[in-house]
């Protein structure tokens, strides 16, 4: 690639490049040189699992590796210690070396599904900081003043809010940027709720003599329902170790507008054949539910296989289009008699609460199946009188299950199929 394809490829879906005309003269220099440029990505081990809103910076980090430059994965298992503050009315829980090495193993078993392994570097920031020191870590210090870091909008707003600050927390974007400093980094990647962080790194390379690093921050991606950013805590995240019969199902919920945004953050497709597609699109010449099965292929492709992207689009097609029941189905065992459906539903684990499994109930989004027939479990058939029975396989089973007044009477030795919303089914077995 000429220089201009290389900032053209590495623009695409950035939020901020801090400065592009410094990152079009590192990349010249590099060309000149056959030096790589140092690229840094951190991430704090907080939690186990990785999902597609964290694989925005990492296809980023990936598209800087491809173009021969030194992928950086660093693994912030000092500044994890601390807790992060981006984005946090509160001072957030801290976590157990135990908790934290725990999780930075599985990290790095996952970002492998994106990144080569052979020319990637992994490296801990505990490294650095357990070296420094008291000493050393007051002569950092001394290198900031509290008024740049109380700048921050999150401190900002805690402040005038009256809510507590811990002095720990001013600590962290001290830390990560000496990562940079530690590290040499020519770029640093991240969130834009990094940009913060990132700028003291570039002040605190000056600070010690070096050439202010690069930044470019990547946007927040949105989870499933297309408002709230992508989060476990909102239960709309598209977890990378998922099945892909299950990612499958996620992203064709999606709506045809955020397909546009999941094409930009978590695909390859350059931003022109996008823009393309998409006018094909709202012309009327090609079907966006084809181009999100398209979106969805890739997406499985990349943490999976094409085979496995294939056997999903298939499955999805016998599920949602033929209406049939997918093959490998969870069973679970739960005692004979009468039940509460919607106690069942909890027990069960298909529905967190007796309130959720209700409302799911009344909204229509469940159903009891028996591979010969089925009966609709909504909000109308709720509160029926008469008995339904549901058929069964075993003729030699005396109890038959049947649904009355929100009651199901599940026999022993019966097998039910229970669907919840589209995408769940769960075999239970009356023991």
């Amino acid at each position: 690639m000429t220089i201009d394809e290389q900032l053209e490829h590495l623009r695409k879906g950035a939020a901020e490049i801090i400065r592009e005309e410094d990152l079009r003269a590192r990349l010249e220099r590099s060309a000149r040189t056959g030096v790589p440029l140092r690229v840094k990505l951190g991430a704090d081990p907080t939690a186990p699992d990785i999902h597609l809103g964290h694989t925005v910076v990492l296809r980023k980090l990936r598209a800087f590796q491809e173009l021969g430059h030194t992928a950086i994965f660093l693994i912030g298992d000092f500044t994890g210690l601390i807790g992060d503050p981006s984005g946090k009315n509160a001072t957030r829980p801290q976590l157990t070396r135990e908790e934290i090495n725990a999780n930075a193993e599985t990290y790095k078993a996952q970002i492998f599904k994106l990144l080569d392994p052979e020319k990637t570097v992994i490296d801990f920031n505990s490294r650095w900081m357990d070296a420094l020191g008291a000493d050393g870590f007051v002569r950092l210090a001394s290198r900031v003043t509290v008024k740049q870091i109380l700048e921050r909008d999150d401190f900002q707003k805690r402040l005038a809010d009256e809510r507590p600050i811990a002095l720990h927390e001013l600590l962290y974007p001290l830390v990560q940027g000496y990562d940079s400093v530690a590290l040499e980094a020519d770029v640093e990647l991240g969130g834009t709720d990094q940009k913060f962080n990132m700028l003291v790194g570039r002040n605190l390379q000056r600070e010690y003599g070096q050439e202010p690093q690069v930044v470019i921050t990547m946007p927040l991606l949105e989870g499933t329902d297309g408002v709230q950013k992508m989060s476990k805590s909102y239960g709309n995240y598209i977890g990378i170790n998922e099945p892909p019969q299950e990612m499958f199902g996620k992203i064709m919920s999606i709506s045809d507008e955020l397909m546009w945004r999941y094409y930009e953050l978590l695909t390859d497709v350059p931003a022109k054949q996008i823009a393309e597609i998409r006018a094909a699109s709202e012309a009327g010449e090609r079907n966006p539910r084809d181009l999100k099965v398209e979106l969805a292929k890739r997406i499985i492709a990349d943490f999976h296989s094409a085979s496995d992207a294939n056997a999903a689009e298939e499955e999805f097609n016998r599920v949602f289009k033929r209406k049939e029941i997918p093959d490998d189905i969870e069973e679970r065992n739960a005692d004979a008699g009468l039940w509460k459906f919607v106690r069942l539903l909890v027990e069960t684990g298909l529905a967190p609460s007796v309130s959720e499994a209700r409302r799911l109930i009344e909204q229509g989004g469940v159903r009891v199946l028996i591979e010969q027939g089925g009966v609709r479990v909504d909000g109308k058939q709720y509160d029926l009188t008469q008995k339904i029975e549901l058929p069964h396989k075993d003729e030699e089973v005396s109890n038959i299950g049947f649904v009355n007044k929100g009651e199901i009477h599940l026999g022993r030795g019966q097998v039910i199929l229970i669907q919840v919303g589209k995408r769940r089914f769960l075999r239970v077995r009356g023991v």
